[in-house]
């Protein structure tokens, strides 16, 4: 299976500005390109295949004088951009023809130097690690790397990124075997919600930290501050980069919790249910800024990746099984009930539930239930057949190369093994 594992880079003065002008390139390739196709599209002519639009971007752009500063930057950058270009237009056709799960994306659009993030991709060939520890960047040189955590095998492609608040991180994309822990016979229905961030079906009770909530005065001071400094100066520059700064502290914060509640609960349990939420319909109403802090759709999908690495299952309950419905204890169902009811009492054997308590356990129920018939499709309408999460972590790369002889992956040089905030894989 493919992993990520991000960690961050402390470039120099000199090494910024090579950066930035590799980055520069990059984006100047990825526009051409984009425009060479959509003026093939436009004239009816068919689309110029990659070797072809390589050479005409690339190798004949660097011998005019318009694209001559393109030889100043690394090659393999500037390839891997021309790829994005391809999987980008890929994904857009494949959403089309419904090939492609999940809402439709819409095809590939010009980038600009003003983007809030921008990054480069360097193959076995653009890129290795020094003994000492340092990452060599082709036509970049050596950037000093923070290693948090030793990496399990070579890396096959690095991703340097350059976020909106000024942070440089290096993305390594290893191919690892999954870890299998030792089986238990702990099962766990799950109900995500606002008040509580989760309601276990054994009754425990995940607190929902709120680092949006609590972080909004010092977030509104900034965005003042950067709204009364004037369009186009140094200070509304500086003021924009403090407001970022302030935004990635919430998502490091939350996406750091998150990561330890979700390899908690893939630990200590066999089996995960989950409901299948429609996070994005819910994003929309007036409890948009809650939902959207509580990160839902995240921790699933961090649940998911975790499970396929340690050999867990995952199981989603639809999103229309009635679980606030249906009484836990002899199945009656009781009917809709607003939101502001908590507990109510059941009318056919006198049970009283707390409401999330009695959602997850009937998570529990409906994951089991599924579980325990044979192969096939689920037997009741609105339960998913639980199975094994994706081995393949989404935004990996697959590469079968051979390795590059990373050499902090066996000799030990990556310093401390606790993690650093831009890592994302637990």
């Amino acid at each position: 299976m493919h992993l990520r594992y991000s960690f961050r880079l402390y470039p120099t003065v000199g090494q910024r500005a090579a950066l930035a002008r590799t980055f520069g390139c990059a984006r100047v390739v990825f526009n051409d390109a984009l425009a060479v196709r959509q003026e093939a599209r436009r004239s009816g002519q068919p689309c110029p295949r990659s070797a072809d639009l390589q050479k005409r971007v690339i190798t004949r752009a660097k011998q005019t004088p318009e694209r001559a500063w393109l030889a100043s930057v690394g090659v393999d950058p500037l390839i891997q951009s021309l790829r994005d270009l391809d999987a980008a237009y890929r994904a857009f056709f494949d959403s089309q023809s419904g090939g492609r799960a999940g809402r439709r994306v819409g095809p590939p659009r010009f980038k600009s130097r003003k983007d809030s993030r921008q990054s480069l991709r360097f193959t076995r060939n653009g890129f290795r690690i020094r003994p000492n520890g340092k990452l060599n960047l082709a036509k970049i040189g050596d950037v000093r790397v923070r290693w948090s955590r030793r990496l399990p095998a070579d890396p096959s492609s690095v991703t340097v990124v350059l976020d909106a608040a000024g942070r440089y991180h290096a993305s390594f994309v290893v191919d690892t075997e999954p870890t299998l822990l030792p089986e238990t016979d702990r099962e766990v229905g799950i109900d995500l919600g606002l008040a509580a961030h989760a309601v276990c079906s054994d009754g425990a009770v995940i607190d929902n930290p709120r680092f949006l909530r609590r972080a909004e005065r010092r977030l509104k001071s900034a965005q003042r501050a950067l709204s009364r400094k004037a369009k186009g100066s140094r200070n509304r520059a500086k003021a924009r980069r403090k407001l970022a700064k302030a935004h990635a502290r919430v998502a490091d914060s939350r996406r750091d919790w998150l990561h330890k509640e979700s390899t908690r609960l893939v630990r200590e349990n066999q089996a995960v249910y989950l409901e299948d939420l429609n996070v994005r319909g819910l994003a929309r109403g007036r409890l948009a800024k809650s939902v959207h802090d509580a990160g839902w759709a995240t921790f699933r999908r961090m649940i998911e990746e975790k499970a396929a690495r340690y050999g867990r299952t995952v199981g989603i309950v639809g999103r229309f099984e009635p679980t606030s419905q249906v009484c836990s204890a002899c199945g009656a169902h009781d009917g809709p009930k607003p939101l502001a009811v908590r507990e109510w009492t059941c009318v056919a054997c006198g049970a009283v539930h707390d409401r999330d308590l009695n959602a997850a356990r009937n998570i529990l129920a409906a994951g089991r239930a599924d579980r325990s018939n044979a192969r096939g499709g689920p037997v009741r309408p609105g339960v998913a057949t639980p199975r094994r999460a994706r081995l393949v972590e989404a935004g990996t790369h697959r590469d079968t190369g051979s390795g590059t002889g990373c050499e902090p992956c066996a000799a030990g040089a990556t310093g401390s093994p606790r993690r650093g905030p831009g890592e994302d894989v637990k």
